[in-house]
């Protein structure tokens, strides 16, 4: 019908999205365009799958947004240059991936003319906030329609909903909700409700099958991961698979992240991410013999703040392109080969190599050698450097004294 509002619906073949768009095409009247995003975490064969699905529910049309070289060039890495771990744990897996699938929602809403555009969040959750921003800053015209959230459903609700429109499929609650993706994998299940009991062994979609030990040699390019062991990627996007496929058998990168939430509450999420946690550290192991103490100092402060603005749907304030812009600059010189040796359920930085070392013996060797400065130096820079508190001290002394 020539009146019918087109929306645009953020769609991942699940129960909430399936409901949106029963929904929104039968009960609103609404022309229904699904769009998925994959940001590096689907397979062709769950591609084709949930396209499948998603006519078989009755949208007009729909798109698969393929996004994960952005996703990388964009946002992962600048997490890899800032060494990104939220409250020193959690490489943001989740976060980050959610405001891309909604940036490219958006920009194919805003593509085909959409007048609204929908999500199936619940109203308990940061990805709704995640969402709804991204939603407002690019395409601020748009109408956003959230039904999970503002009818409050329930899941038995939405099955029954969905069984009177002719749709009876295997909807059954698994176990533990999985979010896969090129940054991680996110793991929720009862254990990860309350803040005592742990995710057990089978949880974990990748299962532990190495044993032993494993030495891999990882290849810096300024700061981006361009080789691992005798292997060169021109695209750092397939350099994070290759890692991903050597470490996770060991059982590596699984933990809890315990943080607080957009809305205000703690929340507890269990995941498992080999690749993003060892290209962290052994970048971060590189910067620390390539950058000077106050390079690392900042980049570390700037570092945490932009993984806050982050997690909490803040990508696109210009403030975040100045931050990268410095992660940017600072990588210069964060070129060279980190030694990893690979164990069950851990990884050991063993040594880095590069040209930019400013460990250089040319200069002395750390509480053996100095080359560059006599004794006679460090006695007056250790008297001009003590000058002030020993002031402090002695006006002290005498002020006491009176």
């Amino acid at each position: 019908m020539a009146d019918q509002k087109k929306v645009v619906l953020a769609y991942s073949g699940g129960l909430d999205t399936s409901f949106c768009v029963k929904y929104l095409g039968e009960e609103k009247g609404m022309e229904v365009h699904s769009v998925l995003v994959d940001t590096g975490g689907f397979s062709d064969e769950e591609i084709a799958d949930i396209e499948k699905k998603a006519y078989e529910l009755g949208v007009k049309s729909h798109y698969t947004s393929r996004v994960a070289d952005k996703y990388y060039n964009d946002c992962i890495k600048y997490l890899i240059f800032g060494n990104v771990l939220k409250n020193n744990t959690y490489p943001l897996s989740v976060s980050a991936e959610r405001i891309f699938q909604a940036v490219a929602v958006a920009e194919y809403a805003k593509s085909i003319g959409a007048t609204a555009i929908a999500h199936g969040s619940t109203g308990a959750g940061n990805d709704q906030v995640r969402f709804d921003m991204a939603f407002r800053t690019i395409v601020p015209d748009a109408e956003i329609i959230t039904p999970i959230r503002d009818m409050k459903l329930s899941r038995d609700a939405e099955i029954e909903f969905l069984k009177s429109k002719g749709v009876d499929r295997e909807w059954h609650k698994a176990a533990y909700s999985i979010n896969q993706g090129l940054w991680g994998t996110s793991v929720g299940g009862k254990e990860t409700l309350n803040s005592y009991d742990n995710l057990p062994e089978s949880a974990f979609p990748v299962q532990k099958t190495k044993d032993g030990e494993e030495e891999v040699i990882l290849h810096f390019e300024k700061g981006e991961l361009k080789g691992v062991n005798n292997e060169k990627f021109d695209n750092p996007v397939d350099a994070i698979r290759k890692l991903h496929l050597l470490a996770s058998p060991y059982g590596i990168g699984r933990d809890t992240h315990v943080g607080d939430t957009i809305i205000g509450i703690k929340g507890r999420v269990g995941f498992e991410a080999a690749a993003p946690l060892i290209i962290i550290k052994a970048h971060h192991l590189l910067e620390k013999h390539t950058l000077t103490k106050w390079q690392q100092y900042w980049k570390q402060n700037v570092a945490e703040w932009y993984g806050i603005q982050l997690h909490e749907g803040q990508f696109n304030d210009p403030v975040m392109r100045d931050m990268e812009a410095m992660f940017t600059s600072m990588q210069a010189h964060v070129t060279g080969l980190v030694r990893v040796r690979l164990a069950s359920y851990r990884f050991d930085l063993l040594g880095v190599k590069s040209d930019y070392d400013l460990m250089s013996d040319v200069f002395g060797s750390y509480g053996e050698m100095n080359n560059a400065w006599s004794g006679d130096d460090v006695r007056g820079f250790s008297k001009i450097a003590s000058n002030q508190v020993m002031i402090y001290e002695k006006v002290k002394e005498l002020a006491e004294k009176k």
